[in-house]
């Protein structure tokens, strides 16, 4: 049955009314944190060498614009993925995040319900959701939080250098006494990802039950360290300048992202073009590494003989500034940071195809639920992506992010509105014929009727999904939000962390 059955279309035996127990896909999640969509060769935007997701590519289906629906705090990461793992949108899933133990106790968590389709789940790796997951999946080993630890380096941490003699005097990615990725023994977090992956895989070998991996790295978030022959594949002359390069944002203090913010804090204010290629070269470096062992964990699936009966998915938390627009961080509506790439190879699914239908990162969820014929809850808020590989091809109207009380954003046939609700500030681009968003359109009145619709498709999204901003007075319904969810009660540093 089981040969038989790798022979077969799982999308077509869902269409045709399900298979046994035994014979359900197995799924395996590969999670990035801090992966901007640009970031994998095959895709034709950066010169960075990813030869393994590059195969994924080949493989399965690319959705080219999967974004992320943004962030209550600086923590970007954090919303992310108590809305992957919950299946809730960005503001009912802020109103958790204080009581995630209530969600475990009724069954609610994306583990929970790959384990009552009869899968054994098992994660590794950065975590950064309040509800442990010891608590809920079968096994958990190597649970890691959303700051690596560190040694004091240059005042706030892992700032890179304004020029060539500030590099030399500072800290090296290579150097395994900063610790940050590198464990008290020398090895690198996303080795042990690799490692604990390939230890599943071969325990899975062995077993008849499906299994649901959930495999998360910290990588290429920062402090981007990454052993010394990965930064030198990228000597800093190979490393190009992004085209939407600035030196500064000019509203950077009006959207929470200027000195205070520490993911910004990361290069020097104003920008240098060195400093940018340093920050750009150690990102390619990290990607370059964990691609590496994503290539022993997709050899170890190969080895398992499970191979043509798993899902493969791959994507991240969202994406990364690192230099563009004059932004480091994610905490930013742009595409650079709100999208992450998004890969999906499996049984039934045609190599080499793309999608350039907009979804949310996070339909991952339902999509696995549906492929292990787990019925979709209906406090799920996104959707399944199986209707999409069977050729229809309507999804979201339009696409929605939002940062705390800052910003704001809609994307629709391929204009991006972006709002900036303390300085009462509008951005308007043409994704088409603009895809780096260089050139503001918002102050040319031949654009007043697309703007129009634009908020009018923004103030229907913010009543979908309980978005609490009330622009005219956006600190006041700010507050009123964090008390509702309980979010002044907890202690935050001067800093704002991710």
């Amino acid at each position: 049955m089981k040969h038989i059955f790798t022979k077969l279309t799982v999308l077509s035996l869902l269409l045709s009314g399900g298979y046994a127990a035994e014979d359900k896909p197995n799924i395996l999640f590969i999670f990035a944190d801090d992966h901007s969509y640009e970031a994998i060769r095959a895709f034709g935007h950066l010169d960075i060498d990813t030869p393994n997701l590059d195969k994924l590519v080949e493989r399965g289906a690319s959705f080219t614009h999967a974004y992320n629906m943004g962030a209550w705090h600086g923590a970007v990461c954090v919303a992310s993925r108590t809305m992957l793992t919950t299946g809730r949108s960005v503001w009912n899933a802020g109103m958790l995040e204080q009581d995630m133990g209530r969600e475990v106790e009724q069954g609610h968590m994306w583990a929970q319900q790959m384990k009552a389709a009869g899968y054994k789940t098992y994660f590794t790796g950065k975590w950064h959701v309040r509800a442990k997951p010891e608590d809920y999946f079968d096994v958990a080993k190597g649970r890691r939080g959303g700051m690596l630890p560190t040694t004091p380096m240059s005042g706030i941490g892992y700032n890179r250098p304004r020029d060539e003699a500030d590099y030399e005097a500072g800290w090296k990615p290579w150097d395994k006494t900063q610790k940050g990725y590198w464990d008290k023994d020398g090895k690198h977090a996303s080795e042990l990802v690799g490692d604990y992956g390939v230890e599943f895989l071969e325990q899975a070998a062995k077993e008849d039950q499906p299994f649901f991996m959930h495999l998360a790295f910290n990588a290429p978030h920062d402090p981007r360290q990454a052993p010394r022959e990965y930064v030198d594949m990228y000597p800093l002359e190979r490393i190009q300048i992004p085209e939407n390069y600035l030196i500064e944002y000019p509203y950077k203090d009006a959207i929470g992202c200027g000195k205070g913010l520490r993911d910004e804090a990361l290069a020097p204010f104003p920008r240098t073009e060195y400093a940018v290629k340093v920050n750009r070269q150690e990102y390619f470096a990290i990607i370059t590494h964990m691609d590496h062992q994503i290539g022993r964990i997709l050899e170890a699936l190969e080895k398992s003989g499970k191979g043509d009966n798993t899902y493969i998915f791959f994507t991240a938390d969202h994406g990364l500034g690192c230099g563009r627009h004059g932004l480091i961080g994610k905490q930013n509506m742009y595409d650079h940071s709100v999208r992450a790439p998004f890969l999906a190879v499996g049984p039934g699914i045609k190599p080499g195809s793309k999608f350039e239908i907009p979804i949310y990162l996070q339909d991952v969820m339902p999509t696995t639920l549906e492929l292990a014929e787990q019925p979709v809850p209906d406090y799920v808020e996104f959707k399944s992506l199986l209707p999409l590989l069977k050729g229809k091809t309507k999804h979201y109207p339009a696409m929605y992010s939002s940062y705390q009380h800052q910003q704001r954003m809609v994307s629709k046939d391929g204009w991006k509105l972006i709002y900036y609700p303390a300085i009462g500030k509008t951005r308007l681009y043409n994704l088409k014929a603009d895809p780096f968003e260089k050139t503001d359109l918002a102050g040319n009145p031949e654009y007043a009727v697309k703007i129009t619709e634009l908020e009018a498709a923004m103030a229907q999204l913010q009543k979908q999904y309980n978005d609490p901003l009330d622009f005219d007075n956006p600190k006041e319904s700010w507050n009123a939000y964090r008390e509702a969810a309980g979010m002044n009660k907890k202690k935050t540093s001067k800093k704002k962390s991710h």
